[in-house]
């Protein structure tokens, strides 16, 4: 394999070097944390927050309730999202994700609260940057991955079971939504771009050709990571590939990172890295499993306990299979912690080939 020519970062530079010197921790589910505070309809609009009068009365007239918005919290109620923030960090997260999930037009139309996109993107990235500078040291930087969902729609799947070939997303309507949600995630401060829970390929491929597009309007590079969803046991991810040609189809983006997360628990997902580590030897490997399967009697909705979740992770490490890892839904501060923990002392899944990227001079 020929490797490409590697891109130059203005932003994270070490960040290369480091993940070949050891394994970087990932943060843990922001929703899990979110339903952990309870929130009413009337806390997502603002009340109890720091500018609780000015957010109640701009949100007070809203045409839908907006309870379970979450990246809304990025605007009127900073205090969570930043305490969701600063426990990861504490825990030991090296890499935090912004509260952006779901912050693009498409998916804000649920809300009829599209035109608020960049703005939530813009907030959150400065929430997420905020918590990296307070919690960084010269020898553990913090980084921030602005994060981008795969949307509620699908270009590659019919939502009509009866037409086949119908379609509720253009990839020109994603190219658009995935360049405002990048350009507000680079504005406020993110260090990586994280296209993350793929289970579209297409979609995929818009957010990167939006990506590229802002690159070239800011002149600034940054790192990306892309993290598919495999599905269930047929070992494909829902559009219909398999990790390997779920790889070929985004390799072209020099990703810094490229690996899996939600859907399985990290035991059902091993055999899924171990295909991606052997298909991808010149990338780095990133994981980020659910804590197991959902449990509804749980205190987090899934079944793993951080001892169990972070015994698996460790496997995972000591195979040499990754070089980020961290958790997905399900997950906690007490689950990043002791992964943290639990791979500290292991090395890092090294390259072979040339690579894409070289250490920061």
């Amino acid at each position: 394999m020929t490797a490409m020519n590697p891109p130059t970062y203005t932003r994270a530079a070490a960040l290369p070097g480091i993940l070949r010197q050891r394994l970087v921790i990932l943060d843990g589910a922001m929703g899990t944390m979110i339903q952990r505070f309870r929130l009413s309809e009337a806390q997502y609009r603002g009340e109890g927050g720091p500018d609780a009068a000015a957010m109640t009365a701009r949100f007070a007239d809203l045409p839908k309730d907006v309870k379970g918005n979450n990246e809304l919290l990025s605007l009127t109620r900073p205090d969570v999202i930043g305490a969701i923030h600063e426990q990861y960090l504490a825990a030991g997260a090296d890499l935090i994700e912004t509260n952006t999930f779901g912050a693009t037009t498409i998916a804000q139309e649920d809300y009829a609260m599209a035109g608020l996109a960049r703005e939530m993107n813009l907030a959150s990235a400065r929430l997420a940057r905020a918590a990296c500078d307070k919690f960084s040291t010269p020898d553990k930087p913090r980084y921030v991955a602005g994060a981008l969902g795969p949307t509620p729609r699908t270009a590659s799947i019919s939502p009509d079971v009866n037409d086949p070939g119908a379609r509720n997303i253009s990839f020109e309507q994603l190219r658009a939504a995935y360049l405002e949600q990048t350009l507000a995630l680079i504005e406020g401060g993110a260090d990586v771009l994280l296209v993350e829970t793929i289970f579209d390929t297409l979609n995929a491929k818009a957010a990167l050709f939006a990506i590229d597009e802002a690159f070239e309007q800011t002149g600034e590079r940054l790192p990306i990571i892309i993290s598919g969803t495999v599905t269930d046991a047929s070992g494909r991810v829902l559009s219909g590939q398999t990790v390997t040609a779920f790889w070929y189809s985004v390799r072209h983006a020099q990703p810094l990172a490229v690996g899996l997360n939600c859907a399985l628990g990290a035991a059902l997902m091993r055999p899924y890295i171990q295909e991606l580590a052997k298909v991808a030897p010149d990338t780095f490997i990133s994981c980020y499993p659910n804590a197991g399967l959902p449990n509804p009697m749980s205190d987090t909705g899934f079944d793993e306990t951080p001892e169990v979740t972070s015994r698996l992770v460790h496997g995972f490490a000591a195979e040499g299979l990754v070089n980020i890892v961290g958790g997905c839904c399900g997950t906690t501060p007490d689950h990043i912690g002791a992964i943290a923990r639990a791979v500290g002392p292991l090395a890092p899944r090294g390259l072979h080939a040339s690579g894409f990227y070289r250490e920061a001079a």
